[in-house]
């Protein structure tokens, strides 16, 4: 397997994001490196009057000025940078993770991430914009670009905390790219040996029945034990709700391939369940 490559930051998850890649390492025994991009957001306000005209020598001061700041800005952000990617070694450390390394990048996140996706397996990333099945907002597209960009499996950690997986619980409609996402979690280290639940929201038919049998009996000869549950109602209330009970729990799916459930509000099914599962999801190529 090659690295683990782990994207922290200073939001309130990072702890949960190392903790989840500290785990995926340990389990699949591959290496761990912390990225930590410094992406350029240029302030608008400013304390200096820029009202009226100004001479050329204002100019210059003024020039100087915000010359000056930025440099005191940067080198912050770089000290800043540096400790969070020590923490984050330490905190792996002690999880066990015998394999580490870290990376300060300048520039747009999204392009180093395409950038490192090569020499990278697993991607793993927090989730900043989580929301409750009422709150209808835009998603959390800087997440999406990532899952859309890169080629690599990607596990989203969606809350602060961290608790390991007792059992997998795979969103399955029977469509091609629900089935290649069953077909390659039989074969992930990454889950290997957790109990799987594969979940369908639909109506109750027989088609959909021996759909779900069907992806049963293919996860069992691969010596996997499953589960299977069919549930009715729309698929962004009743979906994470059948999660949450299977906590703690990892969900599963394939990228932006779930044809039955692409109609969520804003009709991105990984985006949807990012938002609204309560427990990690992992997205599986």
């Amino acid at each position: 397997m090659k690295k683990i490559l782990a994207c922290v930051d200073t939001r309130g998850n990072t702890d949960a994001v190392i903790d989840w890649a500290a785990w995926a390492a340990v389990r699949v025994q591959s290496a761990v490196e912390f990225l930590h991009v410094l992406e350029r957001h240029p302030e608008i306000a400013a304390a200096t009057d820029f009202s009226g005209t100004i001479g050329i020598d204002a100019q210059e001061s003024l020039l100087r000025e915000l010359s000056d700041r930025d440099e005191r800005q940067s080198v912050a952000m770089r000290q800043a940078g540096r400790e969070l990617l020590s923490h984050a070694r330490q905190r792996a450390a002690w999880a066990g993770v015998r394999q580490l390394d870290a990376r300060l990048r300048h520039g747009d996140f999204i392009e180093t991430a395409i950038e490192l996706q090569d020499e990278t397996d697993l991607f793993v990333l927090g989730e900043h914009y989580h929301a409750s099945a009422q709150a209808r907002i835009r998603a959390d597209h800087h997440l999406e670009r990532v899952i859309r960009g890169v080629s690599s499996s990607v596990l989203v950690a969606t809350s602060e905390a961290f608790e390991p997986p007792q059992r997998v619980v795979v969103a399955f409609d029977g469509s091609p790219g629900a089935r290649k996402a069953l077909a390659r979690l039989a074969q992930h280290p990454l889950v290997a040996g957790l109990p799987v639940l594969v979940a369908m929201v639909a109506p109750e038919t027989s088609l959909a029945r021996q759909q779900l049998k069907e992806a049963q009996a293919s996860l069992q000869a691969a010596g996997a034990t499953a589960e299977i549950e069919l549930v009715t109602g729309e698929p962004q209330q009743v979906l994470p709700e059948l999660v949450k009970r299977q906590a703690p729990a990892l969900l599963v799916m394939g990228a932006f391939g779930h044809s039955r459930l692409r109609q969520w509000l804003f009709g991105s099914t990984t985006t949807s369940l990012l938002r609204l599962s309560d427990v990690p999801v992992l997205i599986l190529r």
